[in-house]
């Protein structure tokens, strides 16, 4: 028998990795000949490095760089197994997690340490880069990126503006001569699962500013500072930043990434099984488990049991989906190719005995369902 164990992590309780050794031990419990191809997986978010790092053996690295605030921290990102592709989550550098709420300004926070983090992936020889832009602190339109690649804006007395959201209405020359070099001919593909563009009432800084400590003052404010940004592109560099679908993610980081560095917009669950393998992996295959913490209405667009059954489905192969917690909903995913679905919680427990004993209710839950099969 052959089993392709694909699931995401289930938060604060399994990573990913975790999960496919505990769906491994089930499965051995009743073959033990089987054989387990485990490719942990994520969705573009959170633990996307680690579960492309993982499955293609590459290598972690860190890197001192600017948080929101301009604070040196640390921050991690890998190397695919290639060792040419680099790939980073911009909220190691820049996420909303790296501030207190009582700190977050979208009118100050800035992307500049996302920056570091692709200068540093350069320094190693990266000639790809894969970049997911969830979970971010910033409303900046990606400008601290690009300065921090070498990128200049400056005011109308030729000083360079300062970070943060608040200073885009400031800037009136854009110069990209001392672009970082190395950049020219790099792949960038963005994982991006928001079609929000840049400005207006469905842009940025409406949708995801208050989420980021915007008042609705600062709101007004930065969108009219992201459409000034957006027309001094175009005038720059006759590029339309501000309607491109997935402009808006990340504070109008989709916007910049596109806009200065050719950055392809993609979903991110399709990066992550491209640079996975998964369906080569998938060949030959009698099942395939996935499954993640929460299987809900939500999992269809584009999380990660859904876009791993999808691809299974194109090859015949059945697809089972195993969740920290099952809700209503979640019937849709037997659409795009789950067979069955299946809660891992043994009874009525509290969420903390849940998250602590995941990895022994996933086991235990793999191993019925294996008898079963």
């Amino acid at each position: 028998m052959k089993f392709v164990l694909a699931p995401d992590s289930f938060k604060e309780s399994m990573t990913s990795k975790e999960a496919c050794e505990a769906m491994e031990r089930g499965i051995k419990k009743i073959y033990k000949d089987a054989e387990c191809i485990k490719v942990p997986m994520a969705d573009g978010g959170e633990g996307t490095v680690c579960a492309l790092v993982q499955a293609t053996k590459g290598k972690m690295y860190k890197a001192t760089v600017k948080n929101p605030l301009g604070e040196e921290i640390e921050a991690n990102f890998g190397m695919l197994g290639d060792s040419e592709t680099a790939v980073i989550e911009m909220a190691e550098a820049s996420g909303i997690e790296l501030i207190g709420k009582e700190l977050r300004n979208p009118m100050i926070t800035t992307t500049y340490g996302t920056g570091e983090i692709i200068k540093k992936a350069l320094d190693l020889g990266a000639k790809k880069i894969v970049i997911g832009i969830g979970g971010s602190a910033t409303n900046d339109g990606g400008v601290g990126m690009v300065q921090a690649l070498g990128g200049s804006f400056k005011d109308k007395d030729g000083n360079e503006i300062g970070f943060g959201g608040g200073e885009l209405s400031k800037i009136q020359t854009i110069d990209v001569s001392n672009l970082d070099k190395r950049l020219k001919g790099i792949d960038i593909e963005v994982a991006c699962d928001v079609s929000n563009t840049l400005c207006g009432e469905l842009g940025a800084s409406y949708i995801f500013g208050p989420q980021k400590g915007a008042t609705p003052e600062m709101v007004k404010e930065l969108d009219f500072n992201l459409n000034h940004y957006a027309d001094k592109v175009y005038q720059t560099l006759g590029k339309d930043i501000k309607n491109i679908k997935g402009s808006g993610a990340a504070g109008g980081l989709g916007a910049a990434l596109v806009g200065f560095l050719d950055g392809k917009l993609k979903r991110g669950i399709e990066l992550v099984i491209k640079h996975t393998g998964l369906k080569e992996k998938l060949k030959g295959a009698d099942y395939l488990f996935t499954g993640e913490g929460s299987i809900d209405s939500q999992t269809i667009f584009g999380k990660t049991p859904m876009g791993v059954s999808k691809e299974a489905k194109d090859l015949g192969v059945k697809s089972i989906a195993f969740g920290g917690r099952v809700l209503e909903g979640s019937e849709n995913l037997y659409e795009v190719g789950v067979t069955a679905i299946f809660g891992i919680t043994p009874g009525v427990i509290t969420l903390k005995e849940a998250l602590e004993d995941g990895a022994k209710n996933l086991e235990r839950t793999v191993e019925n369902v294996v008898r079963l099969l």
